[in-house]
């Protein structure tokens, strides 16, 4: 709304320091104050507000000794992180860039689903929640949305790459002049339509899902919305099972939403995009904004998600916070390298598939259930080996930071 409202004040009364709105950094600067003071300031009325209704959670006993017994600490926090994301971005993001569009869209639909899951849990008093199958719907439902919207709108283009050749003359060691061509990889002047994304450590990255279906645009889009699918519901899924202890999931995402923030800058900045040689995408820049406002969010939402939590974020925060992860990844283009930047949600998830799996296995194969893990996920594998909530939230934060610039450097090792 500011960017819209002084461009106005800028273009026709000339307003001295309406212009700074028009600049990405300040706007995403303001975004990650704001959002830090909404969830800092507001945080503890909310926090009263839910226990005086007693909308709170009990933490299962894992039997440990020493560990701090959890009962009645107010949950759906999330709705705070919510809140601190979305004021901001109405404030002070372009409301009429699709990119901007798509991720509100993406966090006020899981929100929702996230919201109804918690609501049935506390005041239906049923454990499990939203049944599986509906929340797989929402989260099949929101790939869909946000793999024909890549497809069909024509605001979503990219800059292809071309090579040009490039004429140089140097003199060799007897003086004579001696003529060279090379050939060097520069953006094209016009934007298309594509299917292409980034695949990670190869040279020539990008890789156009047509190469897939023969060269059929139609069938390599609709294989990119299935793809959109399984990363919107891989991702989601794998934060919400992250969030286990205190101050996990939501310290886990800080660096992963910084980097996504900074190839979002970088993708959408065409003088970077050249530089570095990757995918140039018009108006992606805009994308920082949120990126900001979502670190802000979650920043300021540890100040009392730390051990001990006096708010849990509740599948409102986590199904919203994977799911947005994997939206702004699709948008700019980045999705292959979710794998390497969110290997903890995938090593989280990989824990519970195979415990799952192989306790089934064992159990039709020799009469009883054998597990690979003393507990899932493997946060809680770790507890039940004696080591403190807190050690293993820190490390796995260290972990996540170390993927999170392995990642970075992804732009230049190929």
């Amino acid at each position: 709304m500011f960017y819209h409202l002084f461009r106005y004040l800028d273009q026709t009364f000339n307003l001295p320091g309406s212009g700074m709105f028009q600049y990405i950094s300040f706007r995403a600067a303001m975004a990650v104050i704001l959002s830090l003071l909404i969830v800092i300031i507001f945080g503890r009325s909310v926090i009263d507000f839910l226990r005086r209704k007693q909308i709170g959670e009990d933490i299962r006993d894992l039997g440990l000794e020493g560990q701090l017994q959890k009962k009645g600490t107010p949950t759906m926090g999330g709705l705070i992180i919510l809140l601190a994301i979305l004021v901001p971005m109405l404030l002070l993001g372009k409301l009429d860039n699709i990119y901007v569009q798509l991720m509100l869209v993406s966090t006020v639909w899981l929100g929702f689903i996230g919201g109804l899951d918690d609501y049935i849990k506390v005041f239906r008093h049923r454990k499990e929640g939203l049944q599986g199958r509906f929340k797989i719907v929402g989260q099949v439902g929101l790939g869909i949305i946000v793999g024909t919207t890549m497809w069909l709108s024509p605001d979503i283009v990219v800059r292809e790459k071309t090579t040009q050749p490039v004429q140089t003359v140097y003199v060799d060691a007897d003086g004579t002049p001696v003529e060279s061509v090379r050939q060097r990889v520069v953006l094209s002047s016009e934007s298309v339509k594509t299917a292409k994304t980034t695949i990670p450590f190869i040279k020539d990255n990008e890789f156009d899902y047509a190469r897939l279906t023969g060269g059929h645009d139609t069938a390599a889009w609709l294989l990119y919305v299935l793809v959109a699918i399984f990363v919107v519901t891989a991702v989601s899924n794998g934060a919400n099972l992250t969030d286990g202890l205190d101050g996990l999931a939501t310290g886990v995402s800080v660096p992963i939403v910084a980097v996504l923030g900074v190839l979002a800058y970088l993708s959408g900045h065409i003088v970077y995009a050249d530089y570095l040689n990757i995918m140039y995408i018009p108006d992606a820049g805009e994308l920082v904004v949120f990126a900001a406002a979502l670190t802000g969010a979650l920043v300021g939402f540890l100040w009392y998600n730390t051990f001990p939590a006096q708010i849990f974020m509740g599948d409102t925060g986590s199904l919203s916070i994977g799911g947005v992860i994997a939206v702004f990844a699709l948008c700019i283009r980045k999705e292959l390298l979710l794998p390497l930047l969110c290997g903890v949600f995938l090593v989280e998830s990989f824990s519970v598939m195979m415990q799952v799996g192989w306790f089934k296995y064992t159990r039709r194969k020799y009469g009883e259930g054998r597990r690979i893990l003393l507990m899932s996920p493997v946060h809680h594998h770790y507890q039940k080996k004696g080591i403190f909530e807190t050690k293993i939230v820190i490390r796995f934060w260290i972990i996540s930071l170390l993927l999170a610039a392995m990642t970075l450097v992804t732009l230049k090792i190929r």
